[in-house]
Formats: C-alpha cells, structure tokens, sequence
C-alpha cells in the first residue's frame, strides 16, 4: 500500500551555517595598529627602526613568527623567547587602557547570540591577551575560544579553525569564517570553511569561496547564512 506521508527531506535537517568562527585582532576589536606600535616601541629601544614594510609581513600571524621576523630583518640582539614576552607585555599593558571594537563588531556579536549560532573566537594572540579582550567584547557571546599559544601550530596553518570545529561538533564545510589577514584566511581557507575578509592593513583579492566587504557593518547572520550552499 502506498503511504500517504510526505517523505523527509534529511537532508534539511541539519542548518545549512552550522557556526560562526572569528578572529580577534584587527576583526573585531582594533588593535592591529596597537601591536605595530608596541612593536616600533620596543624595536626602538633595541636601538633599531622598523620599516612600514615590515609591517604587512607580521600582521595577524603567530607572535613566534612576527617576532621571529623582526629579529632577523633588524638584526637585534634579543632572544626570541625573551622579545615574544616583551611585546605580550607590553601590549597587555596597553589594551589594560581599553579596546576599541571595529564597526559593527557589537552588533554581529548581539544578533549572534540572540540567535543561539554558536560562536567561536579563534585567534593567534596568546591566551592571556584573549581573556583581557573578552573582557570587553564579551565572554558570553562565544561558545568557546582558541588561543595561538595552545595550539602546536596556529595561523596560516588550519589547525585553530579545525580544532574550534571539532570541540564545536559542526562541519567546517557549513562554517563562516571572518578574518582581516591573508594569514587568517588561508588558515580557515585550508580548513574548507567559507570565509568573508574584511581587510585590516593589507588588501585581500576576493577568490572562490571567499568574499571580502569593506567592513562588519556588511554582515549580519541572514549574510553569513547566504554563504553556504548544502
């Protein structure tokens, strides 16, 4: 006998965004210029002038590798260890003076949690300086956060980005993924997810997979759904 109940579509019944991963520095809180400063700063004292060339190079990559960097492109005489403590220092020092969030920051943030997408923060800043930042965009707006010194290897590698999608037990096919560095995007890029670039310093050409907007006052959560395709 033939069934009159309509057949479910399964494929349907899981969301198409399954979450939301962001990044930190120069994402949603404006502190890429804060680091650049700490960095001139201490180099400075070092007896050496960054060039602002150098300043595309180390934006949003690990501390180890910016520092790591600096070092050889100046030649100071300081340990790698000893300048990557240094300058967490002395940035923690700054931020204790306030964060100042990117334009509509806040706002993704609130209509995020009001919609109960689950939210990760993943970034390469070490955790310390995460917790002092949460401090100001909020601990409850993220499900959980991944910091730089807790993973073996962070950005450009997709490590952070597959970690946060297994501990939230989401596909990182069907996450969003916002970042404002090349360094950023090719870490989510290679981790499958889909991403939106909202350039900090350096420019981000769009490509497949990827759309750049000018800033987070483009996306909301109906943009960030329009992203994946089931």
């Amino acid at each position: 006998m033939t069934s009159t109940i309509p057949a479910v579509d399964t494929r349907s019944a899981a969301p198409a965004l399954q979450a939301v991963l962001l990044d930190m520095d120069g994402t949603l809180v404006d502190t890429e210029g804060f680091w650049w400063e700490v960095e001139v700063a201490v180099f400075a004292e070092l007896g050496h002038q960054l060039l602002e060339e150098y300043r595309e190079i180390v934006v949003g990559g690990p501390m180890h590798r910016s520092a790591s960097f600096l070092i050889k492109a100046t030649g100071a005489k300081i340990a790698l260890a000893e300048l990557t403590a240094l300058l967490n220092m002395r940035f923690s020092e700054m931020i204790g003076r306030g964060v100042p969030l990117m334009p509509g920051a806040r706002r993704l943030l609130a209509e995020l949690a009001a919609h109960s997408v689950p939210t990760a923060l993943v970034s390469a800043s070490h955790r310390e300086i995460i917790d002092r930042v949460l401090h100001t965009l909020g601990p409850e707006n993220f499900t959980l956060t991944v910091a730089g010194d807790e993973m073996a290897r962070t950005k450009p590698h997709p490590d952070p980005y597959l970690m946060a999608a297994a501990r939230l037990g989401v596909d990182p096919a069907r996450c969003a993924v916002v970042e404002d560095t090349m360094t950023g995007v090719t870490a989510a890029e290679a981790a499958g997810c889909r991403v939106v670039a909202v350039p900090s310093v350096a420019p981000i050409p769009p490509a497949l997979g990827r759309t750049v907007v000018r800033s987070l006052e483009e996306v909301d959560l109906s943009f960030l759904r329009g992203l994946i395709r089931l």
